[in-house]
């Protein structure tokens, strides 16, 4: 018998029909049911209400335990004070302005004194503003063509970065693309190879964080290498760190695992929330960057400088990336001997600070998807086909919730499958 009332969802819904009549899918995306990613549907809030600290509410008042962070902006804690404070003080004497506000300015001098690789910064609003200029950039610098990604890569939703078989997408747009298992380090000398030569880019994320499969950790020595393969062949070396980005090193994800990026993408957790992105480079591309033709209408709104300052510095007076592992380990150990109580072998997997969860007792994602969604449906938010993030608002009272909750969770699949012999 479940100890925690399962959730309804009438207002939830209601408001996801109001959507549908007026954006297509309802809610666009992998936030929206339209991939099939939240099932059953009606475990699932789909439209919320409002947030604060590591906690959102839907439409019906349901309180989330939120261990997606809005897929990783929320990197402090929703409504963090001192973030607010200075976006809204910045706010109030000016946002988006005809010259660029000195905050800018001292954004940009920030991450060049923060991130290890960085000689410069320029700002955008997504993460894939950042990855295109980037690869953009590595044009520019070698008039070459062709980039190579590492299988199961995500760099976001512009046509070079997908793949030919998705709607509207052509194939003469990824003719270009040459894909590479991850730590093969002959596939890329092969690539190299069949390529004879014209490779501008390699863009990779810091590790294998891809989702629907079991995470993969880069080590020094793997990176030493790529990095050495691309200096060898002038290739420029781009990490997507719009994921893991702050989260394992506020130096970048690069140095972490001990190379240096020629250029570094972020995103996520840059502003706690506030919109913008940012791509770090090397002083060699300084003039491929100042040559190309990139903007747009809001890349230069002061209000997300202001909130990026307050952020970064927050995260250093916090060492959120040692918190963020510490919290990560003893969460999902807590998940994990909460599984095995009940017959479950929960496989974790990733860096703890962004873990990827996954039920090994059957060869789908089934019974894990089954699990989840019992999970969110009592009040603990998390996916079954994604990584998760940490935030510093979290307490041990959260941590200590989201295992009960877990625990609960595995505790009613487990009853519904009398047939897989879980309960002695």
């Amino acid at each position: 018998m479940s100890k925690y009332p399962e959730y309804r969802h009438e207002k939830s819904r209601a408001w996801f029909d109001r959507a549908l009549n007026v954006i297509p899918s309802g809610v666009y995306g992998h936030l929206g049911p339209s991939e099939g990613l939240f099932l059953p549907l009606e475990k699932w809030p789909l439209i919320s209400a409002r947030a604060e600290g590591t906690y959102f509410w839907d439409m019906d008042g349901n309180r989330y335990l939120d261990f997606m962070c809005a897929y990783g902006p929320n990197v402090l804690g929703y409504g963090d004070p001192d973030v607010d404070a200075a976006a809204m003080e910045q706010l109030k004497v000016g946002n988006c302005t005809t010259a660029p506000s000195y905050k800018m300015v001292e954004c940009a001098e920030l991450l060049v004194d923060t991130v290890n690789c960085a000689d410069w910064a320029f700002f955008m609003k997504n993460g894939t503003d950042a990855t295109t200029f980037s690869i953009l950039t590595a044009r520019a610098a070698t008039g070459r063509k062709k980039t190579i990604f590492l299988r199961g890569y995500y760099h976001g939703n512009q046509p070079w970065a997908m793949k030919a078989d998705y709607p509207g997408i052509l194939p003469e747009e990824v003719a270009n693309n040459i894909v590479v298992p991850w730590f093969d380090l002959q596939a890329l000398e092969t690539a190299w190879d069949q390529a004879k030569g014209d490779v501008a880019a390699l863009i990779a994320q810091p590790y294998d964080h891809g989702n629907f499969f079991d995470n993969r950790c880069a080590t020094p020595e793997y990176w030493a290498a790529v990095r050495k393969f691309c200096t060898d062949h002038g290739i420029v070396l781009v990490i997507d760190d719009v994921r893991a980005g702050f989260r394992l090193d506020l130096k970048g994800s690069d140095h972490y695992y001990g190379f240096e990026a020629d250029i570094i993408c972020f995103c996520k957790a840059l502003a706690n929330g506030y919109n913008m992105s940012a791509a770090c480079g090397k002083e060699f591309l300084r003039a491929a960057a100042s040559s190309l033709s990139y903007t747009g209408s809001y890349w230069m709104s002061a209000e997300p400088f202001a909130a990026c300052i307050a952020a970064i510095n927050k995260m250093k007076a916090l060492d959120t990336p040692a918190l963020f592992r510490k919290l990560g380990i003893q969460l999902t150990d807590g998940f994990k001997e909460a599984g095995k109580r009940h017959g479950f072998d929960l496989v974790v997997s990733g860096e703890p600070a962004l873990f990827y969860l996954r039920i090994a007792n059957d060869d789908s994602l089934m019974l894990h998807q089954e699990w989840v969604a019992e999970c969110v449906s009592r009040g603990l938010f998390i996916t079954s086909h994604h990584n998760h993030f940490l935030n510093a608002a979290v307490t041990q009272e959260d941590i200590a919730l989201a295992v009960d909750i877990a625990d609960d969770a595995f505790s009613v699949v487990a009853e519904r499958h009398p047939e897989l012999g879980l309960i002695k």
